[in-house]
């Protein structure tokens, strides 16, 4: 167990908290979930940058991450959702491209034994996609048809980085069937 490791599980264990701060009755609520959502944030920056740094990536962490990632990436989405800040459409396409990059990454560990390392589009969509988010948190009173823009905007980015994963993933079943 390492730096990033830990930092990843910390990432994990504060998807609950956010819910559970998101739908408190307190005034300031929101912006408590959106400082947990920024913690979390800044701890995958933090985990990333350490492993490259120090070389201290590891086959568990290159599953702890973006499943930590995704885990509150999909509470999120769900609670604005749940608020009625997004429409559930929302949730159901972003459900749906990550289920396919499940399936994809599960293939990909069962065929090499490894999976894809983010690259610079994944991370572009995934900035975007918690800059949106947060302020979809800290600013729920935004005008329905605006919020459904924001976040039709960060799925589309996160959908085209879903297609360069694909690319990837199709050019290396590929090569191995080669």
């Amino acid at each position: 167990m390492n730096i990033p490791n830990l930092l990843s599980l910390l990432r994990l264990a504060m998807v609950p908290v956010f819910a559970a701060v998101f739908f408190l009755p307190d005034p300031s609520a929101r912006y408590w979930a959106a400082a947990v959502y920024a913690l979390a944030f800044a701890t995958d920056i933090a985990d990333g940058y350490i492993a490259r740094r120090f070389n201290q990536i590891t086959r568990l962490g290159r599953i702890l991450d973006p499943l930590a990632d995704k885990m509150m990436t999909f509470t999120v989405i769900i609670c604005i959702a749940a608020a009625g800040i997004i429409p559930i459409w929302a949730v159901v396409v972003f459900f749906l491209k990550e289920a396919a990059m499940g399936v994809g990454a599960l293939s990909l560990y069962h065929k090499v034994d490894d999976v894809i390392s983010a690259n610079w589009l994944g991370k572009a969509s995934t900035g975007f996609f918690f800059v949106v988010c947060a302020a979809l948190v800290l600013f729920p009173a935004i005008p329905r048809k605006w919020a459904t823009v924001l976040i039709s905007l960060a799925l589309a980015l996160t959908i085209a980085a879903f297609v360069r994963y694909l690319w990837q993933y199709l050019s290396l079943m590929g090569k191995r069937r080669s």
